[in-house]
């Protein structure tokens, strides 16, 4: 007998589920739209030399790859929905000035990127292109938290990373790419050891890398940063944001913290990043920052910032929302049933037709409530 498996990390969404993950989808972009954020849909594949372009190598691995049976060219499936939406904006939209977009839909990835993920995520996203100032920093951090709070999240906080002291620190000590890219790895994952077993080819600078790993708390890492790091004023100049955005959120009752092995996701991000964390959720729920250097790879430099998060992780920690009760009606022919009928789902009721031989079982799907000739009208009267 044939058994059904799907592949490792992969499933299906059965109707509770579906349903749940579907009102998310829409509260989302509820979210998005009154924020002025509109909608784009890239498409599910593409060139790799386009879908990968300004990434880097994690991005590399991260998709797969397959031949385009039309062209004889190599083709991915997306793995991360913001470098598609970096060159609409880039190459397609070419708007002047500041270019708000959003999206959701389905990603792919090679590997899971944690325990217990799923490798076809269901990301929403908001990117806001053309403003390099804190502004839009803030901006994207805060439609994050509106997001989760609408989805109704509970116990969010936030670490806040800076990216650009790690580059600056790999430009000072000029790393090649390889060592760079094993350097970032071991510092997102605070992995003390592995930057102990590279230190001998980071010279002068290997515990300026390894204090990276290390400086993590509340506005006291930013005076530790100082002490710690070099005298450059690259650093100098990427810390101060860090101040700002840490005093602007904690004054409204989020709790943020500073992490400086907070690199980003894909290793693309120039610029501030973040992390929200959620009770119950034992990985990020939500990641963004900022990634100047995109756009610049679809022939046009963008000051670019934005987040994503992948609603299903999110769906064990999202309560449940009672489902709409159905009505019960005849499948029948009969021209007033069926218009009675017609009328009621245009009100947005949910009308089921009761199929001969399955009487049993109607109260599986939830009817309170019937559609029964009485008095020579079709009426609606409460389920016995």
């Amino acid at each position: 007998m044939r058994t059904w498996a799907l592949p490792e990390h992969i499933e299906d969404l059965l109707p509770a589920e579906a349903a749940r993950l579907e009102r998310m989808r829409r509260i989302a972009l509820d979210r998005f739209e009154v924020h002025g954020y509109q909608l784009v849909v890239p498409p599910l594949l593409e060139y790799v030399e386009s879908l990968l372009s300004g990434t880097g190598h994690d991005m590399d691995l991260a998709t797969f790859k397959l031949v385009d049976q039309l062209s004889g060219r190599m083709i991915g499936l997306r793995a991360d929905t913001t470098p598609q939406v970096a060159r609409i904006d880039a190459h397609i939209l070419n708007r002047q000035g500041v270019s708000r977009l959003c999206y959701a839909g389905s990603v792919l990835h090679t590997r899971p990127v944690g325990l217990g993920k799923s490798r076809q995520p269901f990301q929403v996203g908001a990117e806001l292109y053309g403003h390099a100032g804190l502004e839009a920093d803030l901006e994207i951090l805060a439609l994050t938290l509106d997001v989760l709070a609408a989805l109704e999240v509970d116990g969010v906080t936030v670490d806040i990373g800076q990216p650009a002291v790690f580059r600056a620190l790999v430009k000072s000590a000029a790393l090649d790419a390889e060592l760079a890219e094993q350097v970032f790895h071991a510092i997102e994952n605070k992995d003390q050891p592995a930057l102990y077993e590279l230190a001998p080819r980071l010279g002068a600078l290997a515990p300026a890398f390894a204090a990276l790993a290390r400086l993590s708390g509340g506005a006291e890492v930013l005076e530790q940063a100082r002490a710690q790091l070099p005298s450059d004023p690259a650093i100098a100049a990427a810390l101060e944001p860090l101040a700002q955005l840490l005093a602007h959120f904690s004054a409204l009752g989020v709790q943020l913290s500073i992490d400086l092995a907070e690199l980003g996701g894909f290793n693309y991000e120039s610029g501030l990043t973040f992390a929200a964390y959620a009770a119950g959720a034992a990985d990020a729920v939500a990641r963004g920052g900022r990634y100047d250097e995109v756009g610049k790879a679809f022939g046009r430099a963008r000051a670019a910032t934005g987040f994503s998060m992948d609603l299903k992780s999110l769906l064990p920690l999202v309560p449940p929302a009672d489902l709409p009760k159905a009505i019960l009606a005849p499948a029948t022919v009969d021209a007033a049933a069926r218009t009675a009928i017609a009328a009621l789902r245009a009100q947005g009721h949910i009308v089921i037709a009761r199929l001969p031989g399955h009487e049993a079982h109607v109260t599986e799907l939830s009817c309170d409530r019937e559609l029964v000739l009485k008095d020579g009208a079709w009426q609606v009267v409460p389920l016995k």
